[in-house]
């Protein structure tokens, strides 16, 4: 069961909380709720996955729900129209599917199917309507849902969703070559390399359809809404690096903060971990100054005019999504069997992959 279904309340879990990976401020100050979709949302993003054929059914009925996917956007995405929550959780569904090909191209020493993948998805990003009935059924469902996400806003945000997807295909490709050749890259390196695999400006640019409006230049570049919206995505880049450090190494990965900081500083283990888990509890202290800083912006927005209204409701809407992204995030990793090794009979082979899938032929 996920913690807390159907919830606004911070009711007991049953989800076990390792004590390393215990943040009680979030646990505390940071209430799990759930989009009343979400019961919805789980069976028809199953669904879509097994119509999309983007992973075998038998992983699907064995795994799919205990992954938790459709709970991670339900979680952040409150508000948002049924049907917005929907495209964005195939999509966020899709984009773990891809992370795992990625992973299993690399593995299996694929170079040439990562290629081939890395051109058609670019390609697709631009023409997704062309795309739907690719031969890669990874390159038609990512056209399917990138449609469907950009029928809500006008076309300067689909422009602006895929300019930032096109730089996060790069930095894939970047990780692509550093595992291949087994690079571990400095701590400055990853840090500015996970802002892009960890698709900090999609996730952001999403919360905007889930409000219904988007968002000026003015607005979204003013530093009173960027510092929390980069603080909430970079507490869940780092706080997935603490949580999947052991599936990580034991998969023999050269991108995870706490690995840099072993390889490039000098740090023990134990002190990566100490170092990782001290920058996941500064963002949320950080978070929750920048927070009320956002919450003034947005209320001097609101000018008297019906467009300053509309604007300062859609930062608070977005302004609280970020907030909902620190306890989505949390249970999350808690909940999802992506992060159970220690169940795994392979340390190093998740057992919800294709591990077959479309190499080289």
């Amino acid at each position: 069961m996920p913690a807390f279904p159907y919830s606004t309340t911070t009711t007991a879990t049953a989800v076990p909380v390792p004590p390393s990976l215990a943040l009680p401020v979030i646990e505390a100050a940071f209430p799990r709720q759930l989009h009343a979709y979400w019961p919805q949302l789980q069976e028809r993003t199953r669904r879509w996955l097994l119509e999309k054929r983007l992973m075998p059914a038998d992983k699907i009925e064995e795994y799919a729900d205990g992954l938790c996917y459709t709970d991670l956007m339900a979680g952040y995405y409150l508000g948002a129209p049924d049907e917005v929550l929907q495209a964005i959780a195939d999509y966020s569904a899709w984009f773990f599917v891809w992370d795992d090909r990625h992973d299993r191209d690399i593995v299996h020493g694929r170079p040439v199917a990562w290629r081939r993948l890395r051109r058609a998805l670019h390609t697709a990003l631009d023409a997704p309507q062309e795309h739907l009935h690719h031969q890669d059924t990874l390159v038609a469902g990512f056209a399917d849902s990138v449609l469907r996400l950009y029928s809500f806003l006008p076309a300067t945000w689909n422009a602006r969703f895929a300019r930032h997807f096109h730089a996060v295909i790069e930095a894939y490709d970047r990780e692509f070559h550093n595992r291949t050749e087994g690079i571990v890259p400095t701590v400055e390196e990853y840090l500015a390399l996970r802002r892009l695999t960890f698709a900090h400006r999609i996730w952001t640019d999403l919360l905007e359809p889930s409000a219904g409006c988007e968002l000026p230049d003015a607005v979204r570049k003013h530093p009173a809404y960027r510092r929390p919206a980069l603080l909430s995505q970079e507490f869940a880049a780092w706080y997935n690096d603490l949580c999947s450090l052991p599936k990580e190494i034991a998969g023999d990965e050269v991108h995870n903060l706490g690995i840099s900081l072993v390889k490039h500083d000098g740090l023990t283990l134990e002190e990566a971990i100490a170092e990782i888990r001290r920058r996941v509890e500064d963002c949320i202290s950080e978070f929750l100054v920048a927070e009320q800083e956002a919450l003034r912006f947005a209320d001097g927005l609101a000018d008297g005019t019906v467009r300053g209204k509309e604007l300062s409701a859609a930062v608070r809407a977005c302004v609280g999504n970020m907030r909902n992204w620190f306890s989505s995030v949390y249970w999350f990793h808690h909940e999802s069997g992506r992060y159970m090794v220690d169940s795994w009979e392979d340390r190093s082979t998740p057992p919800y992959v294709n591990n077959e899938a479309a190499g080289e032929k």
